[in-house]
């Protein structure tokens, strides 16, 4: 039978086996004095979309207001004022001064006016007069129709005497109570003539009151 060829194990050394080994520990003492830094993470990835911001709306148009006219007033000018010269006071002083003095002239009041007249006082008024024994005026007629009807009475008149005696007007301020007595009696003083009233030296006009008394015995 065929012999299979042997093969003889390579032998190692024991100086080579001590090589590799202290090879083997250099190594591993040079890795123990290396900083070892630990690799980070991985990162996420962040995905950003930038949005455009819209674009701003158009101002509006803004139309200025039209100026109005201002309506000017014309102003009154001022009234120059009068300037007052100062008047100089003359003082006494020892320190004898540059200047002469200057007499001060005092104005002197005006004179009052006169005051005014007293009024004079109202002349006295004298009253007219029907009674005066020179007039001789004519007594009333008595009416022959009272007479047989027996009336009587008292008849009261008011009569307004002109500055020249004469009656203008007459009323009848009091009745006898009979209108044929009240009618003679007004007859009778219409041709009467009366002192008329005065007020100082002058005649006046006036109301004077006449009474009248009608009387059967008399």
């Amino acid at each position: 039978m065929p012999t299979t060829p042997y093969l003889a194990s390579p032998r190692f050394s024991p100086a080579g086996i001590a090589g590799i080994v202290a090879a083997h520990v250099g190594v591993l003492a040079l890795l123990a004095t290396l900083e070892v830094v630990p690799l980070p993470a991985p990162l996420a990835t962040l995905m950003v979309d930038i949005i455009q911001p819209a674009p701003p709306p158009p101002a509006p148009e803004i139309t200025p207001p039209k100026p109005q006219p201002v309506e000017r007033k014309p102003q009154p000018r001022p009234k120059p004022v009068p300037q007052q010269q100062p008047r100089m006071l003359a003082t006494q002083s020892d320190a004898p001064s540059s200047a002469p003095e200057v007499p001060v002239i005092k104005e002197e009041p005006p004179p009052a006016p006169p005051a005014p007249p007293a009024p004079a006082a109202p002349a006295p008024v004298t009253q007219a007069r029907f009674d005066a024994d020179y007039l001789q005026n004519p007594a009333s007629a008595y009416p022959a129709l009272s007479r047989r009807m027996g009336e009587e009475g008292k008849v009261i008149l008011r009569v307004f005497v002109e500055p020249n005696g004469r009656p203008s007007q007459i009323e009848l301020k009091a009745s006898s109570g009979s209108p044929r007595l009240d009618q003679a009696a007004q007859d009778a003083v219409w041709r009467w003539k009366f002192v008329p009233a005065r007020r100082g030296d002058e005649t006046i006009a006036a109301w004077v009151l006449v009474p009248i008394v009608f009387n059967l015995r008399s």
